[in-house]
């Protein structure tokens, strides 16, 4: 088909019959997206460093209970921490999970994405300040921080918004 003689440098679209190209871009949507993958591995090690800890876990929890009674035996004190330990490092993937598949749509220029990544950004935030954290914490909050400071700088604002056009 031949462009429209009123709009000559109309984008392509379903108008003309050919599909709109897709918005270059910019560097700032790529640190934003680079920001989260590196969060999402930082929380992932994060999670994993829970086996390093198990002895100090198992010792805590023995106190608990000799306090409150001593109702559990050793063997039962054991396995729930391990399952305690399985339980953390499970919900610990599921998060990564969801937050690699939200970094991947923010790249795609999917401004949900964005929203739903500042909105877990400031939760994991408000976690680090409200509870205990570790140094892994605090780096992998900063990495999020970053990610959704990029997210909405000018040229990826304008990437975003080239991108619902498209849709």
């Amino acid at each position: 088909m031949t462009e429209s003689p009123n709009y000559p440098n109309y984008p392509d679209s379903a108008a003309t019959g050919h599909p709109a190209a897709a918005p270059a871009r910019p560097s700032t949507v790529e640190g934003a997206f680079w920001a989260f993958i590196a969060s999402t591995v930082i929380g992932l090690v994060g999670g994993l460093l829970i086996f390093g800890n198990r002895g100090s876990i198992t010792d805590a929890l023995r106190n608990s209970n000799r306090q409150n009674g001593g109702g559990l035996t050793d063997a039962q004190i054991d396995q729930a921490v391990t399952i305690a330990m399985i339980t953390a490092v499970v919900i610990a993937v599921v998060i990564a999970a969801l937050y690699l598949l939200f970094a991947f749509k923010l790249r795609a220029g999917r401004n949900w994405a964005r929203i739903v990544l500042t909105v877990l950004t400031a939760l994991q935030l408000l976690s680090l300040l409200i509870g205990q954290s570790t140094i892994v914490g605090y780096v992998g909050v900063l990495a999020a921080i970053a990610g959704v400071v990029m997210s909405f700088l000018a040229p990826s604002n304008a990437y975003f918004a080239a991108a619902k056009g498209i849709r």
